[in-house]
């Protein structure tokens, strides 16, 4: 093994963190016979050889190593090695990236290349099919799936196999790999759809039935039977009443080659976890926590730390985090990988929405406590990217809150704390949670300052009251959370009984380089409140700001002193003097206007921002020029000017600001919906501007625009693979606005997808 390794001049490549010297012995590791050994290789090989799924001239070269070591009988977890191979060689070069820069052409070339080189040796996979390893038969048909050239053959070998295969998850993979194929190649996407139509039968195991159920999903989904969800709700009951339902999950751990993955850094310390997890014990599917797991004696460390074996013996790996964790979740669990079929099968219902939702609202009304944790995590990701009806769906997850099993209960926490308005069902649950776990109130973690609880973040977001006592206690706290401000601005004029402790704490803030990240979160808060009783506790922090952040501190306190209006008349000869501050001076015009309404003072310095060096400053000008209204009609020639600048955020601003500036809408609609089909994520902006100027004409452009967007059932800024924890408020919002805008009430405000 690993002839001419040594011939391969390494130390003139390079990977993620260097020279690739090291990439001989990475290799040379996932043969060992240490576990430990074995594990830090392959953390290696994925945080730099393939870091990120990137593939370097080191990648390409370890192909041939990787291939000796994934037919070698001898080698332990040589599954591993095939979904290495498998993420390096399945890289393909979409539409979008078929016009490639110049500084990429080398990446897209290696990728090319590592495509072909593991395209060509793809055939071992045949063989690796009926390996007496489960692992390899794991990895294998979707190895083949997504790298041999013959996809009928290999969808001859899958159905073969299928018959034969004693081990429940390979033949799970087997499916998936049939789907892969149909997605891959579709003229034979009829022929998989068929094959995947007669496994659904009910003489089939119901773990089998529902993974063809999810694979024609996902590459036929006309396919699917018309009663789907019964058929669906069946199996996941006849998954709880099977034999050994509540039995420990089995050991196929997965390996970390499907996703973006983070590891090896050789010259740093052990990876840590950044999130505080914290273990508990496997759930009890369908009942109380077992009363008899703390009468276990404690176990003896050093027993323990013999046992442990040589995979504790090394200092952690991602690899091998990533596997506890993965094992921690896994363990009672009698169908561990449920979870990722029903997570197929959502992704092929798509805009079904009605259906996904009647899936989640029986899944959330089983016994097994499993798959309600599962359907609370698959809710909010169901509500985050489409619109619908979810009233009963989101009752049924605020109805988790009470179950007694932590796991699930802070599922339901957190898919809550990011529905905003439409956690309204579940506002009683959450008063209820909140006042039974004060532990709750707010998170600590290793590293950064503390955070609000999730629970207490849902509840403010609805603004309701009964989140007061926590924000008090918070604000008590030595390190008041980051993120208080922010839930004291929903809260509105119910959190204006925290006015006091607000100011109190601003007054005690140091005003050294700290001062910024312990100032910002009681500024944000009295910003929400408008406390002009505050001004002499802001005026403190705005002349005493610190070199490092000051700019940051005095902008927070600036918009600070803007929100209190008059209140904060005190504040006009601080603010006048910063009119020639560079760096805030727009931000000291806007709050001098909000204050005292000098118009003579701010417009000059408000012009003067328009012509900026840079963008920011004159978005900022434009938008602070809008809330004079027709005080500034005389710069309109200016706005107008700037409707064909080349950055289009700056193009909307300039035409928002123009609207209110000079009342006319005529010469600003067109700009605005240019940006509007151009970039979804300035719909929101643009919406509160014809809110405010409506009703539009129901005939116009402007109105089409407006109804499609409310026919729509996808969220205007959902993203696959990725979201943001205000998507739905700003959708939610994004409605609201539209509705109003056809209206015509001249009043922005929210709503809901129903």
């Amino acid at each position: 093994m690993f002839s001419g390794i040594d011939e391969v001049d390494w130390a003139s490549m390079e990977h993620a963190y260097g020279p690739a010297d090291d990439v001989p012995a990475l290799l040379r590791g996932l043969a060992s016979d240490d576990p430990a050994e074995r594990e830090s290789a392959l953390d290696g090989m994925y945080g730099a050889v393939h870091h990120q799924g990137d593939v370097y001239a080191c990648t390409l070269a370890c192909i041939p190593f990787l291939f000796e070591l994934a037919v070698d009988p001898g080698v332990q977890d040589r599954g591993s090695v095939v979904e290495l191979l498998t993420s390096i060689g399945g890289f393909d070069l979409d539409e979008d990236d078929e016009e490639i820069d110049e500084d990429e052409f080398e990446g897209a070339a290696n990728y090319a290349m590592a495509a072909a080189a593991v395209t060509a040796g793809a055939g071992v996979f045949f063989e690796l099919i009926a390996d007496e390893d489960p692992g390899v038969r794991l990895a294998a048909p979707l190895a083949l799936a997504t790298l041999h050239r013959h996809p009928v053959r290999v969808l001859t070998l899958l159905r073969e196999r299928l018959p034969v295969e004693p081990d429940e998850e390979v033949r799970l993979a087997l499916v998936e790999a049939a789907g892969r194929i149909a997605l891959r190649h579709r003229p034979l996407a009829g022929q998989v759809a068929q094959w995947l139509t007669l496994l659904v039968g009910r003489e089939r195991a119901p773990g089998l039935r529902l993974a063809a159920l999810a694979q024609l999903a996902r590459c036929s989904p006309d396919a699917l039977p018309r009663d789907v969800v019964p058929v669906v709700s069946g199996l996941l009951r006849e998954l709880r009443t099977a034999p050994g339902a509540g039995a420990t999950a089995p050991e196929h751990a997965p390996y970390p080659g499907q996703g973006p993955y983070e590891p090896y850094e050789p010259q740093h310390g052990p990876y840590e976890p950044q999130h505080g997890y914290e273990p508990h014990e496997p759930l009890d599917p369908d009942g109380e926590p077992d009363p008899d797991a703390e009468a276990e004696p404690e176990a003896d460390p050093v027993a323990s730390a013999d046992a442990s074996g040589a995979e504790q013996a090394a200092a952690p790996t991602l690899v091998g985090q990533l596997r506890a964790l993965s094992a921690q979740e896994n363990a009672g669990r009698g169908a561990p990988w449920a979870a990722d079929l029903l997570r197929t099968l959502h992704v092929g219902l798509d805009d079904r929405v009605g259906d996904r939702t009647a899936l989640l609202v029986d899944q959330l009304r089983s016994p097994d406590r499993w798959q309600r944790i599962d359907a609370v995590r698959m809710s909010g990701g169901l509500i985050r990217a489409w619109r619908g009806s979810y009233e009963e769906l989101v009752g049924l997850v605020g109805d988790q809150l009470s179950d007694p099993e932590p796991r699930l209960a802070e599922a339901a926490s957190h898919v809550l704390e990011e529905l905003f308005s439409l956690a309204a069902p579940t506002a009683d649950a959450l008063a209820a949670r909140l006042a039974a776990d004060p532990a709750g109130w707010v998170k600590e973690w290793a590293s950064g300052p503390p955070g609000l609880g999730s629970t207490v973040k849902a509840l403010a977001r609805l603004g309701d009251a009964r989140a007061v006592p926590a924000l008090a206690a918070a604000l008590e706290l030595p390190e008041v959370p980051h993120d208080v401000g922010f839930a004291v601005t929903h809260l509105g004029e119910a959190a204006l009984p925290l006015a006091g402790a607000l100011r109190r704490r601003l007054a005690g803030v140091p005003l050294d380089e700290g001062a910024y990240d312990r100032a910002s979160p009681l500024l944000a808060g009295l910003t929400g409140l408008r406390a002009g009783e505050a001004t002499p506790e802001v005026l403190r922090v705005l002349r005493g700001a610190p070199a490092y952040r000051g700019e940051w501190l005095r902008t927070a306190a600036l918009r600070a002193l803007g929100s209190f209006g008059p209140a904060a008349r005190e504040a006009v000869p601080e603010l006048r003097a910063m009119l020639g501050r560079p760096g805030t001076a727009t931000e000291a015009a806007e709050a001098l206007w909000a204050v005292a309404g000098d118009r003579d003072a701010v417009l000059p310095v408000l012009v003067e921002g328009l012509g900026s060096d840079q963008v920011h400053d004159r978005r900022a000008a434009a938008a602070a020029l809008g809330a004079l209204g027709p005080q500034a009609a005389a710069v309109a020639p200016r706005l107008r000017g700037l409707l064909g600048h080349d950055e289009l955020w700056l193009r909307v601003d300039a035409a928002i600001a123009l609207r209110k500036v000079s009342g006319r809408t005529e010469e600003s609609t067109e700009v605005l919906l240019d940006a509007w089909e151009k970039n979804r994520h300035v719909r929101v902006r643009v919406a509160e501007c014809l809110a405010r100027t409506g009703p539009v004409d129901p005939a116009s452009t402007t109105a089409q625009v407006l109804r499609a967007e409310l026919s729509s059932v996808r969220r205007h800024n959902a993203l696959d693979g990725g979201y943001g924890s205000h998507d739905t408020y700003e959708d939610e919002k994004l409605l609201a606005l539209c509705r109003q805008a056809l209206r015509g009430t001249g009043k922005t405000g929210r709503g809901s997808t129903a």
